[in-house]
């Protein structure tokens, strides 16, 4: 069966900001299939932060790995714009509609995460197996914990939140991993050529303050594994 790892934006900046580009190639040989973006990833990875002096050079070095094919676009496994746009729209219309404050619905997700869940259901519905990468907590609480999204929300801005519950399940069907994931898999086969006894705890923290969202509970409780 063919699989494939879907990468939202935030996960890819994670990787360029400390340095772990370079763990894709060895990371897609690992896993055995293939890894994707969608326009609208590329359009956060690539072609905006090319005309930002400051990324420039995270931007060139992601185009890079798409060149190389370490990355790929949906096209390489017969998925059209088109397919992921249309869906794209309809996700995020659910999904900035799931909850309301104050008589007007929250803003949940953007255009990039959105993508990504079209892209899974497509690959899915083509019966490739496939995992989302997404840093961000409110997509994956969306996907794993809805109401403990609703709840979280609610303590943020302070006021109650009106939930639209017929929509949980169109988000309960992603599985989600996150950067924190990718670096313990890549440390625990080796992937990374640093010989120190620290370097898990380095490698996960890095993430953490880079927009990965895990817990120091979290990290300790990799740590034992």
């Amino acid at each position: 069966m063919k699989k494939a790892i879907i990468f939202d934006a935030g996960t890819i900046i994670n990787f360029s900001i400390n340095g772990l580009l370079d763990l894709f190639e060895r990371l897609k040989k690992l896993f055995k299939g293939e890894f994707l973006i969608t326009e609208d990833v590329k359009y956060e990875v690539v072609k905006r932060p090319l005309n930002v002096k400051k990324f420039e050079l995270s931007a060139l070095r992601v185009h890079q790995l798409i060149k190389e094919g370490t990355i790929k676009m949906p096209s390489s496994l017969g998925v059209t714009d088109n397919e992921i746009e249309k869906r794209t729209k309809e996700i995020l219309n659910v999904a900035n509609k799931t909850f309301i404050a104050r008589g007007s619905y929250l803003h949940l997700i953007d255009r990039g995460e959105a993508s990504c869940l079209a892209l899974s259901e497509i690959l899915t519905r083509k019966g490739i197996s496939n995992v989302i990468s997404v840093d961000e907590r409110t997509l994956r609480m969306l996907c794993e914990n809805p109401e403990n999204l609703r709840r979280l929300m609610e303590t943020k801005f302070h006021t109650k939140l009106v939930a639209k519950k017929q929509n949980y399940q169109e988000f309960s069907k992603f599985r989600i991993i996150r950067s924190a994931e990718l670096v313990y898999i890549a440390y625990k086969n080796r992937l990374v050529e640093i010989g120190n006894g620290m370097l898990l705890d380095a490698l996960l923290y890095a993430i953490k303050y880079k927009g990965c969202s895990i817990s120091n509970e979290e990290i300790e409780k990799m740590k034992r594994l």
